[in-house]
């Protein structure tokens, strides 16, 4: 595990950085379903006490990524099916009502947001940067709930959507799959510059159904 203590910030809260440390290895998958989390290894390879770690625990396992099992330890929880299928109907109804809402008030300078965004991402699919590639179709999304004046759209959208995101990182080296995003985020994006709201949902609803769907197709061995 990357638990590198000078990454941390004495200064700032220490659970919410563990929190976010923890919670980035189980959704990249260095941390896989069924592995024990030891509180104890993690607080003393972050030379803190063991109090902010069983916090950041805590607060992931209130996300479904972690189980604790009193009398028998704390693991990573398995990809569910159900749980997949819970974070895409969330996100799947906040986003649309967030791309139907950013088309009205889609301006020059979030349009070159989005543009250079594209950019970035599609070269990032070339180079093979997939970690790189997810960071910038989150900020895709993010920017969109930004446009539309609704932060707290993607706020409650990042929530829920952590057991989506551990497929993301299993499908997004399968060829195709990176182009793909991109293609239906032009789409996307054509309809908020048309100003068509319901253009603009439809096409986020095909883009989230099929990232659902690959999800499923390729965690599926490992799917409880």
């Amino acid at each position: 595990m990357d638990l590198d203590p000078s990454t941390l910030n004495r200064a700032l809260p220490l659970r919410d950085q563990i929190y976010h440390k923890i919670r980035n290895l189980i959704v990249v998958g260095q941390l896989k379903p069924g592995e024990v989390i030891n509180e104890v290894a993690i607080a003393e390879a972050l030379g803190v006490s063991r109090t902010p770690v069983r916090e950041a625990v805590k607060r992931i396992s209130d996300e479904g990524l972690v189980k604790i099992l009193a009398q028998t330890g704390t693991y990573v929880a398995p990809i569910s099916r159900a749980d997949l299928e819970e974070a895409y109907v969330i996100r799947r109804a906040l986003e649309m009502e967030s791309a139907r809402r950013a088309a009205a008030k889609l301006t020059a300078a979030a349009s070159e947001l989005l543009e250079d965004n594209m950019a970035a991402h599609r070269l990032a699919i070339s180079r093979g940067r997939y970690a790189t590639a997810i960071q910038l179709d989150d900020v895709f999304h993010r920017t969109i709930a930004e446009i539309c004046g609704l932060p707290m759209i993607w706020r409650a959208v990042d929530i829920s959507k952590a057991q989506m995101d551990r497929g993301r990182y299993l499908a997004i080296p399968r060829p195709g799959y990176g182009e793909q995003t991109i293609e239906q985020h032009e789409a996307i994006f054509d309809a908020l510059k048309r100003h068509d709201a319901e253009g603009a949902a439809r096409a986020m609803e095909h883009h989230l159904e099929t990232s659902f769907r690959n999800t499923l197709e390729v965690a599926a061995d490992l799917l409880d």
